[in-house]
C-alpha cells in the first residue's frame, strides 16, 4: 500500500510530493497535463506586494522553508531552478519614493525593503526617480523545474500520466483505492482543475487568467528584475520575460488580442527601446477570494485532503503549504486557521 496518491503534478503536486519523499514515504503522482498555470508562471518569489509596499502573509516563514526546499531539490534533479536575483521597483514620482520609505520602517518590512535609493541608469530604461530595491527575492524556473522532476518521477515509477477520474475512486476506514493502487491517503493537487472534484468542487476556487509574453530586446540592458504594474525579468540572450495581466472572467489557457495589447501598453510605459514578441502565452491561476490557500481534510473523509489555492506566488507557498499538510497528516499539527479550508465549512451549510 503507498502512503499517498497525489492527483496534479503542479507546483503544489510536486511540492508534497518532494516532502513526502524526504520523509520517506512511498508515493504515486498522476497528472493528465491539462492544467499549465505552474509551467508558464512568472515564478518570482517576493516578499512584498508592491502595488501597496505591504508585507506577504507570512514572508519570513515562507522564504526559509523555500530555500531548504528548492537547494535541496536542485540536487536531486542536477540542474539550477532558483535564481536569487534583486526586484526593483520603478519610481513613478517623489510622493511613490516616499511611500517606499516611510514603509521601510515597518517592521514586518524592514527585513525586504532597502532604505537606499537606487539611482543607477540601465540602457532601455527611463527612470528619473530612481528605484527602491526588494530583499530576498529571485525566480524559480518553473518550466525547467516541472520537467525535470516529473522526469525524476517517471524514471522511479512514481508518475502516471492519466486522467483522474473520480468515479473510480473508493474510500474506506484505512485508506484508498483507484483501480489497481493502493494508498493510505489522497491529495488533490489539481489547480484550476479543482471544479471537476466532486470532493472539494464546493470551495471558493476562482481563477485568475494571467498572459506573459518572452520578448527580444537587444538594446534593454537590464541584470535585474524591474517591477511596475508588469515585471521585466531577464533571461540572457536578449530574452525576457514579461508580465503579467489579470483577468477574472475568462477561465482558457489561449493567449488573447486583449491580452496582448495591454501588455504591450504596459510594456512601453517602462521602457524606451525597440522589443519583439517571441513567444506569448496564458494560463489560469488558481485564485481565493482571501487570498489564501485552500488547505485541508475533507469533512467526512479523513483520507481525502487537499493542496490548492496558491495563487500568484505558488514558487514561495508551495514548499511551506506542503510541509503544513504533511504534518497535519502525519503528525497531527494543526493547520494555520487562515488556510485551513474548515473556514469555509460554516459558510457552506
Amino acid at each position: 500500500m503507498l502512503d499517498y496518491l497525489i492527483v496534479g503534478s503542479g507546483l503544489a503536486g510536486i511540492s508534497f510530493a518532494e516532502i513526502a519523499l524526504q520523509h520517506h514515504k512511498s508515493i504515486l503522482v498522476l497528472d493528465n497535463n491539462s492544467q499549465n498555470s505552474s509551467k508558464i508562471a512568472g515564478g518570482l518569489y517576493n516578499p512584498v506586494i508592491l502595488k501597496r509596499f505591504s508585507e506577504v502573509w507570512k514572508a519570513q516563514e515562507q522564504l526559509a522553508i523555500m530555500n531548504t526546499f528548492y537547494s535541496v531539490l536542485e540536487k536531486k534533479i542536477n540542474h539550477k531552478v532558483d535564481f536569487q536575483i534583486s526586484i526593483l521597483r520603478k519610481f513613478f514620482s517623489i510622493e511613490e519614493q516616499n511611500n517606499w520609505f516611510l514603509a521601510s520602517d515597518k517592521v514586518g518590512l524592514a527585513p525586504f525593503l532597502s532604505t537606499k535609493l537606487i539611482t543607477k541608469t540601465f540602457d532601455g530604461i527611463a527612470s528619473p526617480y530612481g528605484y527602491g530595491e526588494v530583499l530576498q527575492t529571485g525566480y524559480v524556473d518553473t518550466a525547467t523545474l516541472l520537467e525535470k522532476y516529473k522526469k525524476y518521477l517517471t524514471d522511479n515509477e512514481l508518475f502516471l500520466a492519466a486522467t483522474f477520474d473520480y468515479n473510480e475512486l473508493k474510500i474506506a476506514a484505512n485508506g484508498v483505492t483507484y483501480q489497481n493502487f493502493k494508498a493510505k491517503h489522497i491529495i488533490f493537487a489539481e489547480g484550476f482543475g479543482l471544479h471537476a472534484n466532486p470532493f472539494f468542487s464546493h470551495l471558493p476556487l476562482d481563477g485568475t487568467k494571467g498572459e506573459l509574453f518572452i520578448i527580444k530586446a537587444p538594446e534593454l540592458n537590464l541584470e535585474v528584475i524591474v517591477n511596475t504594474s508588469v515585471f521585466i525579468l531577464p533571461l540572457g540572450n536578449d530574452l525576457f520575460k514579461v508580465g503579467a495581466t489579470y483577468n477574472w472572467k475568462d477561465k482558457t489557457n489561449l493567449p488573447t488580442e486583449e491580452g496582448k495589447l495591454e501588455l504591450v501598453d504596459r510594456i512601453k510605459e517602462i521602457i524606451t527601446c525597440d522589443f519583439e514578441i517571441i513567444s506569448h502565452f496564458a494560463g489560469v491561476r488558481p485564485t481565493v477570494k482571501d487570498r489564501r490557500p485552500l488547505v485541508g481534510t475533507h469533512p467526512n473523509h479523513d483520507r481525502v485532503h487537499i493542496l490548492n489555492g496558491l495563487g500568484t506566488r505558488g514558487v514561495m507557498l508551495g514548499p511551506a503549504m506542503a510541509k503544513a499538510l504533511f504534518e497535519c497528516i502525519e503528525n497531527d499539527i494543526p493547520l494555520d486557521k487562515e488556510i485551513n479550508i474548515e473556514r469555509f465549512l460554516n459558510k457552506n451549510k
